[in-house]
């Protein structure tokens, strides 16, 4: 399994939309709204590099009110955390 984390940068006043729409992509298994420069973290979870690719370039930059993406493959995974877990802010 391929692990990819998509930067995403959207319009501002379609935010909410944008993050439903690119939830709703098969092989993308969840997206965060997040501060800085960036508005959207989408991750991608693929069998292939190729499925990378085609998820990103075919569907995540296609969706209305996506202005840019940045695509970082992931080599290894260190940590056996839940990545929920790892994104969450105290109770």
């Amino acid at each position: 399994m391929i692990t990819a984390i998509v930067f995403v940068k959207a319009d501002v006043d379609r935010i909410p939309e944008v993050a439903q729409q690119l939830a709703d992509i098969e092989g993308v298994s969840e997206v965060y709204s997040v501060t800085g420069k960036i508005d959207l973290i989408a991750l991608v979870r693929v069998r292939s590099i190729d499925a990378v690719a085609a998820v990103v370039t075919e569907q995540v930059n296609k969706v209305p009110g996506v202005s840019d993406t940045e695509t970082h493959v992931a080599f290894r995974a260190y940590s056996t955390h839940d990545l929920e877990a790892a994104f969450a802010i105290g109770d």
